[in-house]
């Protein structure tokens, strides 16, 4: 078998744009479906430890339920994934505001944010497809003229590697993400799953999620997945309503170059996900908000707790916090930012 992608029709939004869906499949049978809208990765099918291909990411069949509004299930998030506090920030002597849609705050990017663009795609040697896009000046209040691209390709190795670019025409955050729900068994919850998380540190926040700008240890709290354990192992001590992580991780690779960031394992399937990244942090997030009320892919509906994302990515917050990593990026500059998730069993 060789690696391939092909193109075809994925529907058309009420206004009549056309959208497209990609199906990149590798020389090993690995299945990736990606559509142009929003760049949502629609399925990723990998194998089990009897070689069975399962499914292993939360969506819908069609995109009509893309349309009526869902929490993000595998898109690019943009310009800024994660909280802006209040939604506004100040950049050379300037205070820009945003939307609010988030209790009191800006999250991933607003009402209309990367998400939910219709982006340029185009098919790349073997498994791979690239998408563009631009994000205009004011655009969801953000300053400057975005140039954005994101290359899913799907190698023989059994990873789907994003790469990320952004230029701008003025200076303006950039924090960019892809925020696929994965679940390795297929369906049910995640709690039995086995995380590890290559991080020390984390970003402790107040009552509405915003860093208080302190990087703590996770050794003796239950954010500490230095060692794999079940995800559901200590939701209890947790205090959150409901119970589960939205925690944002400080990675130990610091940035720099790829490295792993988290690895999960799920007993039943055997199946793994490596998540190797060159961003400082990951946001663990549980599905928290998921109810059983959401329908989604083959007529299941979608528990609490029915996927777990992390999300490679600067800090929340970076904006409004001196002390962590920047997220600007200045007409000077190019915006890189490379995610890898590799797959296997045992």
């Amino acid at each position: 078998m060789t690696s391939s992608t092909q193109k075809a029709a994925f529907g058309k939004l009420p206004d009549g744009t056309a959208v497209d869906l990609y199906t990149l499949t590798n020389a090993n049978g690995l299945v990736a479906k990606v559509t142009n809208l929003g760049t949502i990765i629609t399925e990723l099918h990998v194998p089990d430890r009897r070689g069975a291909l399962g499914d292993v990411v939360l969506g819908f069949d069609n995109l009509a339920q893309y349309v009526k509004g869902h929490p993000c299930f595998g898109c690019t998030v943009g310009r800024v994934a994660n909280r802006i506090a209040k939604g506004r920030f100040t950049l050379d002597g300037k205070t820009y505001s945003l939307a609010i849609n988030n209790g009191p705050n800006h999250l991933h990017g607003g009402l209309k944010g990367f998400d939910k663009k219709v982006w340029k795609g185009e098919a790349q040697p073997g498994a791979a497809v690239k998408f563009t896009c631009t994000s205009p000046e004011g655009e969801e209040g953000y300053p400057g003229t975005v140039a954005a691209s994101v290359t899913m390709s799907l190698t023989d190795a059994n990873e789907l590697r994003l790469d990320y670019r952004a230029t701008t025409d003025r200076a303006t955050p950039i924090n960019l993400t892809n925020h696929s729900y994965f679940n390795l068994a297929g369906q049910g919850d995640v709690l039995r799953h086995e995380l590890m998380i290559a991080a020390d540190n984390y970003t402790p926040f107040d009552s509405t999620q915003i860093p208080t700008g302190e990087i703590k240890p996770v050794k003796g709290t239950p954010l500490d997945f230095t060692e794999s354990r079940a995800i559901g192992s200590r939701l209890s001590q947790l205090h959150t309503v409901p119970p589960g992580y939205d925690h944002n991780f400080v990675l130990n690779g610091g940035g720099k170059h790829l490295a792993l960031a988290a690895r999960a394992y799920e007993p039943e399937s055997g199946r793994v996900v490596e998540v190797l990244t060159t961003e400082t942090g990951v946001q663990l997030y549980t599905a928290n908000g998921l109810d059983g009320s959401l329908i989604g892919k083959r007529g299941i509906a979608y528990p609490r707790h029915g996927g777990f994302c992390l999300e490679t990515e600067h800090f929340p917050d970076s904006v409004n916090q001196p002390g962590f990593p920047s997220i600007i990026l200045r007409p000077d500059q190019i915006y890189r930012q490379t995610t890898v998730f590799k797959f296997s069993a045992r």
